[in-house]
């Protein structure tokens, strides 16, 4: 009996060991869904665009992680980012300081590479839509008022660009960093006595950081 009960135990144990590892495999075989935010530090790059005054904003949004092999994964994102940056600027007709306050929809699908178990690294491409744009202006001269003449219409729209950044994954919770730059101009083409000119004539630059919560 004593033979039999110990045969049991092993033959138990064994199928438990054999089982544990299928089940671990199988939930990360599952999407999961989670909510992100973070803390933005924006620029535009541009020559006039002063480093050390960077706008700070915020992003908040939903994402999706599905794996698609044992290290890697499709991340796609949606969410709410301000963006922008303080300008100065100096050209023929006048010179002064713009702070640009740009805030977008934005959505990125992300490709992620899972480094160890608790870090990985993520890249790839980004779209973005502009919800509103409003500029304030310190100036030597009046001949042209940003604030009550530049609108949302006088920006391009709708942005693309790249994304990629790091993060630390701690089960459900995760903390990161990641950089954006976009590829498509800000300011609009416009003509003032006779001149073409694009203002601001730059991409934006973030570089945030998040938290965030997944199921």
């Amino acid at each position: 009996m004593k033979h039999i009960n110990i045969l049991f135990v092993i033959s138990a144990i064994s199928a438990m060991m054999t089982f544990t590892p299928v089940s671990a495999q199988e939930i990360t075989n599952f999407a999961r869904f989670g909510i992100k935010g973070g803390i933005n530090f924006s620029n535009l790059s541009t020559k006039e665009a002063d480093k050390d005054k960077m706008l700070t904003g915020f992003n908040i949004g939903v994402f999706a992680k599905v794996p698609i092999a044992h290290a890697f994964a499709i991340q796609p994102e949606l969410y709410y980012t301000a963006k922008g940056a303080q300008v100065t600027y100096n050209n023929t007709f006048v010179n002064g300081t713009a702070k640009f306050n740009l805030n977008y929809i934005e959505m990125p699908l992300l490709l992620v590479m899972n480094v160890t178990d608790n870090f990985n690294i993520h890249f790839g491409p980004y779209v973005a839509y502009m919800i509103n744009g409003k500029v304030t202006n310190e100036s030597n001269a009046t001949l042209f008022n940003f604030e009550n003449n530049i609108t949302t219409e006088d920006y391009n729209r709708f942005e693309a660009g790249i994304a990629g950044g790091a993060g630390f994954d701690f089960g459900a919770f995760s903390l990161g960093a990641r950089y954006t730059y976009g590829l498509t101009k800000v300011g609009k083409e416009r003509t003032f006595l006779g001149t073409a000119y694009t203002f601001p004539d730059a991409q934006n630059g973030v570089a945030s950081v998040y938290v965030s919560f997944s199921l």
